[in-house]
């Protein structure tokens, strides 16, 4: 299978950087074709502005959406831009990489995700109308590919549990797993993290290593998260709320999550 390793992290020795060497060398033994988009090394530009474009549209002023339709529709992005969407169609998985930095991506890889995701082509895509938004959260462009995470982070895992104090990690996570990832139509696994990353001597990083390696054998058989679909039936159009008898009593993240009781098909999502 086709994988592609989106890395973001400035020092290649790095606990980052050796797990990333690590996860290239287990994939490729085995058999999976591997490309890595490493952003630091690549001196990738992390700022969406007019100069994505080879050809402005003509317009006043710079608008981030119709430009970036304008470049994506006639040909006219940046090469880079147009390279890093040509990895994400031809992989049949996505990594995302990367250190928690202030409870999200670090910039560069956000800056990645403001410029690939181009409009028509993670965004924008598809009939809006009454009855559909668009092809998002579970369709789009992307669908049918696998996405996971693999962060590291230097707080203690109880820092991260459901009563700890920077806010249970599955909430955290939730706008680049839902938001970045399945927004576009991935399906997304649960996310592979490596706690107090300050403390990993030999012994604690081997077994990071098999742990990573035991999710990256699993890649194409774990059970993605269970998302709800935009256009499955949950969602009022255009409204886009869930509707009333959907989870009726849980609201934020946890509301857009199918738990396991409701795969019967009474969760009034048509399958």
């Amino acid at each position: 299978m086709n994988i592609l390793l989106v890395y973001a992290h400035p020092e290649p020795q790095s606990l980052n950087g050796s797990l990333k060497d690590f996860a290239v060398r287990h994939l490729e033994a085995s058999g999976h074709h591997v490309q890595v988009s490493d952003l630091y090394a690549m001196r990738w530009k992390p700022t969406l502005d007019a100069d994505d474009s080879l050809a402005p549209r003509g317009a006043e002023r710079f608008d981030p959406s119709a430009d970036s339709k304008h470049a994506f529709d006639n040909g006219l992005q940046s090469p880079d831009i147009a390279a890093e969407q040509a990895k994400l169609l031809w992989a049949d998985a996505v990594i995302l990489q990367f250190p928690l930095w202030w409870f999200s991506l670090p910039a560069i890889l956000k800056g990645w995700v403001d410029r690939v995701y181009a409009c028509g082509f993670a965004y924008g895509v598809g009939e809006h109308s009454d009855a559909r938004w668009g092809e998002r959260y579970g369709e789009g462009t992307l669908a049918g590919k696998r996405a996971m995470l693999v962060v590291t982070t230097g707080g203690w895992d109880s820092h991260y549990g459901p009563r700890g104090i920077n806010g249970p990690i599955d909430d955290l996570l939730f706008p680049i797993q839902h938001g970045i990832l399945y927004y576009p139509g991935f399906d997304v696994l649960p996310p592979f993290v490596a706690y107090r990353t300050g403390r990993t001597d030999a012994a604690r990083y081997a077994a990071l290593c098999e742990q990573l390696g035991e999710r990256l054998d699993t890649l194409f058989s774990t059970a993605p998260i269970a998302f709800r679909r935009q256009n499955g039936g949950a969602y009022e159009i255009p409204a886009l709320t869930l509707r009333p008898e959907i989870a009726p009593q849980r609201t934020g993240f946890a509301a857009h999550i199918q738990r396991p009781d409701e795969a019967r098909g009474d969760s009034g999502e048509r399958r």
